[in-house]
């Protein structure tokens, strides 16, 4: 049975050249994607509803094991710790987990989900600016391993390790210019201005603290590798420096995340597959820059120190799906057609920066042309995509945005709308429901009503 059309009065459309592109139109894509791993995404939709987010276990099994071997066939001791504030779902953390991957957590919130998950203190690496006391306290007496950002830190650090009548091991955040990106100088201790041996010598001085390895994050999505090697050569400098100058052994060097994932930056001129970087391309920058600033200390043999990575968007991101459906269209003053969709901002962050990839279920026969896709939302910055060629789309046809799997399920927002249900695909093909979507009673079962606010109209209020 043939789908009948919905009758639209004619436009004059104007037409668009677009920004000029001297490297060629991208290479060609399906026109549709009607399924996740062999599961068909409209049957997903009429069971989970619409929006919906789609992860695939798979994808994120194969991720972590190409990550892993990548690394440890050429360095022989490689540590992964999995970014939760990346995607934090218990399902994707615990994915990971099986996999071999540590916690990497920055906050109380992000340390107690991990051990409520079961992952003890002595598999999870503490990073971020603030780490209130009591968690401090508790990370001190689990084993943690915590790089420290400040020197209040520090001091808090020193405090509670003496309350505890134990000597603690930790690292230190390092922040400095690599030329390659912009310098993330607000965490951790800056190299040239001399803050970062400041700080070594003080934890030196402590008898209740320990230094035992090096922290740095030099960005997010890098692109280009040669960053990577200059971070290690710059660590590595400095890792001689102390041990050379206070005599301690520094066990680990942690390089951070920031590995680009498979999504299209705004304004980029060529598609990811052309200018992301593989893991092997990251490994080879990496362990190449590693192998040269450890020669003298293999050759000495000297244990070379383990390297630790906490890249969360490029093992996630193309491993979820999120499934829109059209709720209306229109016509914008400019001849532009716009569809409004079900899911915004409020579910897709990553809109602000990445143009997503999105394709219909199935194949449209009509024309494509230029259209501004907009959430559900009543606010003017509420665009899912500013400029797409599109077919017409039909109220109730449905599109899937990929890759989401990086962010959006953590800095998703509560605001007008409900937030989805996520499901995943697992190995064996079965889907299961690993977030249920938001009701009004548990959003209720948080607040607290006072007595008096409880009847709206009270008796006696003029009509």
């Amino acid at each position: 049975m043939t789908q009948q059309k919905t009758w639209e009065p004619p436009a004059l459309v104007p037409h668009r050249a677009g920004i000029m592109n001297k490297f060629g139109d991208a290479p060609p894509q399906s026109s549709y994607q009607s399924d996740i791993d062999g599961v068909e995404i409209a049957q997903l939709r009429e069971q989970y509803g619409s929006p919906l987010f789609i992860v695939s276990e798979k994808t994120l099994r194969e991720n972590a094991r190409r990550l892993r071997q990548a690394f440890a066939s050429r360095w022989p001791k490689v540590r992964h710790g999995w970014s939760y504030k990346t995607n934090y779902n218990n399902a994707v953390c615990n994915i990971m987990h099986q996999e071999g991957s540590w916690a990497e957590v920055v906050s109380d919130f992000e340390y107690l989900k991990a051990r409520a998950l079961g992952v003890p203190g002595s598999h999870i690496i503490f990073n971020g600016p603030w780490k209130p006391n009591y968690i401090l306290e508790q990370a001190v007496r689990e084993g943690a391993l915590i790089n420290i950002d400040h020197l209040d830190e520090l001091f808090a650090l020193e405090q509670i390790a003496s309350n505890q009548r134990k000597q603690v091991s930790i690292g230190i955040r390092l922040n400095f210019a690599t030329g390659y990106t912009e310098a993330w100088s607000r965490f951790g201790f800056n190299i040239e201005s001399g803050a970062a041996m400041n700080a070594v010598q003080r934890i030196h001085s402590s008898p209740w603290l320990k230094l035992i390895g090096l922290h740095s994050h030099i960005g997010t999505f890098v692109l280009d590798t040669r960053a990577y090697a200059v971070q290690a050569r710059i660590m590595g400098g400095f890792m001689d420096k102390v041990e050379r100058d206070y005599g301690c052994e520094i066990e680990y060097l942690d390089i951070g995340g920031g590995f680009a994932s498979r999504n299209s930056l705004q304004g980029a001129y060529l598609p990811a597959d052309l200018v992301v970087p593989t893991f092997d391309d990251y490994a080879e920058a990496i362990v190449n820059a590693l192998k040269e600033i450890t020669a003298k200390r293999s050759a000495e043999g000297k244990p070379l120190p383990t390297l630790i990575l906490e890249t969360g968007r490029a093992m996630v991101d193309d491993a979820e799906t999120l499934v829109t459906t059209v709720v209306g269209n229109k016509r914008l003053p400019d001849g532009r057609r716009a569809t409004i969709l079900d899911a915004g901002l409020n579910l897709l962050f990553t809109a602000f920066w990445y143009n997503h990839e999105i394709k219909p279920l199935r194949h449209i026969d009509s024309i494509t042309e230029e259209t501004v896709l907009y959430g559900p939302l009543c606010m003017n910055i509420d665009v899912v995509r500013a400029s797409i060629m599109l077919p017409a789309l039909s109220v109730g046809e449905a599109l899937t945005i990929r890759p989401v799997g990086a962010y959006n399920n953590t800095q998703w927002m509560q605001f007008i709308q409900f937030r989805p249900a996520v499901v995943m695909i697992t190995q064996e093909g079965e889907v299961e429901l690993v977030r249920a979507p938001e009701t009004m009673q548990m959003l209720n079962d948080m607040e607290r009503l006072p007595e008096t606010l409880r009847h709206p109209f009270p008796a006696g209020l003029p009509e």
